[in-house]
């Protein structure tokens, strides 16, 4: 039933069903199977009693707890949904609109993008998605999980996207209003060399080292923006901000001024993880108030923890977004920089250099100060040497696996 299933709908639904051993009554016994059917045959599944949204929520939810009880590959590929949320609100898709995420895990992304046409009254079905996704059965995933959701206009290409984009119009890469994006953090094996000569053009910045990636990924999605109307958000490690290694590709994108808003997140909003990540939101063409210049938001301490979950409200994502849509001055929360500013600092985007926390008056006796100040003052010095000390992490791995490759 399964392979007619994927014969019935070819493109769309072929291998969707992986090759899991099903008849394996090791892995699925008798009464594993007759439990599962008879639950379900106590409910009538159809559109009309569960909404395609319904269905696929179930499905997210399924993939989510996936996640959460241990599975690597759910974990790698599943991205904190309120800080999604959060990416699709700030880039205000729009019907008609053409949505990519080149490392698209279980489409995630490309489906908060669609919820968010929804949530502001457009006409979601004239969305087009589209996602690449190197782990084929991840790529399946996505696929179901976009159908369960009614998306009847997608394409997800399996692939690695530094390797092989699959989707090009001739000989350029084609472009797209929305990227959304968060691609995997400092890999180290992947073809640099072939990078330095890229046949799509995706080097204009330069060639990252060897042992990380983020570079490059990040080169892909702004060639991937359509020249007029592409936006994109991404979720990175703060590394990428200030390493030394990627300083002269870290100035020329400055000088491109592509770079529109740079959000410092708090820690613990993924699964397998306890660092802080930014999303760093660029533009092709930027308003023209904001040409030249550079918004930095510190919102570290915009997130909600519980035992070991951590999450955004309602309430952050909306003081995140109106900060970003007011692109002016926040006292300890956001500040506006020019490009001459950023050179100053030679072209880092470390947030702590430009969004300052509050100090202690030097009038104040330092003997009477609170322990509020205190921590706070000792909260801030720890950040900046966490994060140089994460810098200094993945460059001594660099060399290591340099040093490994060459022997």
């Amino acid at each position: 039933a399964m392979r007619a299933i994927e014969a019935a709908n070819p493109g769309r639904l072929d291998g969707i069903f992986g090759d899991a051993p099903w008849t394996n009554k090791n892995r699925l016994p008798d009464h594993t199977l007759k439990g599962l059917l008879e639950h379900f045959s106590s409910q009538t599944l159809s559109i009309a009693r569960v909404p395609e949204d319904s269905l696929g929520d179930g499905y997210e939810y399924l993939v989510g707890k996936f996640a959460d009880d241990g599975g690597s590959t759910a974990q790698e590929f599943y991205t904190n949904r309120t800080l999604v949320h959060l990416m699709a609100q700030i880039l205000k898709p729009q019907q008609g609109e053409s949505i990519y995420d080149p490392t698209c895990g279980t489409g995630g992304m490309l489906l908060s993008a669609l919820a968010e046409v929804k949530r502001t009254g457009g006409e979601h079905r004239t969305l087009k998605l589209y996602g690449q996704e190197r782990n084929h059965m991840t790529a399946s995933i996505a696929r179901m999980n976009l159908v369960l959701h009614g998306v009847e206009d997608f394409d997800v290409q399996r692939g690695d996207t530094l390797d092989q984009p699959r989707f090009a119009e001739g000989d350029r890469l084609r472009t797209f209003d929305v990227v959304l994006a968060n691609p995997p953090y400092s890999i180290k094996r992947w073809n640099r060399e072939a990078w330095a000569s890229d046949a799509w053009g995706r080097n204009f910045l330069g060639a990252p080292p060897q042992g990380r990636a983020d570079y490059a990924f990040f080169q892909h999605i702004l060639k991937s923006m359509d020249p007029q109307t592409g936006r994109c958000a991404i979720l990175f490690p703060h590394g990428v901000l200030f390493r030394k290694a990627e300083q002269e590709l870290r100035q020329k994108l400055v000088k491109e001024d592509l770079v529109e808003c740079v959000v410092g997140l708090g820690a613990n909003l993924f699964f397998n993880s306890a660092m802080e990540a930014c999303v760093v939101i660029c533009r092709r063409e930027k308003p023209a108030a904001q040409k030249g210049r550079i918004l930095f938001i510190d919102a570290v301490n915009e997130v909600t923890r519980e035992r070991a979950v951590s999450w955004l409200k309602p309430e952050h994502q909306k003081r995140m977004r109106e900060a970003y849509e007011a692109f002016v001055d926040e006292p300890q929360f956001a500040k506006v920089a020019t490009l001459d500013e950023v050179a100053a600092r030679e072209y880092s985007l470390s947030i702590p250099l430009y969004v300052k926390r509050a100090q202690t008056e030097a009038s104040v006796d330092q003997n009477e100060r609170s322990l509020v100040d205190v921590w706070t003052d000792w909260e801030q010095a720890g950040r900046g040497f966490w994060q140089q000390m994460d810098s200094l992490v993945d460059t001594l791995e660099g060399l290591v696996h340099e040093e490994v490759s060459r022997g």
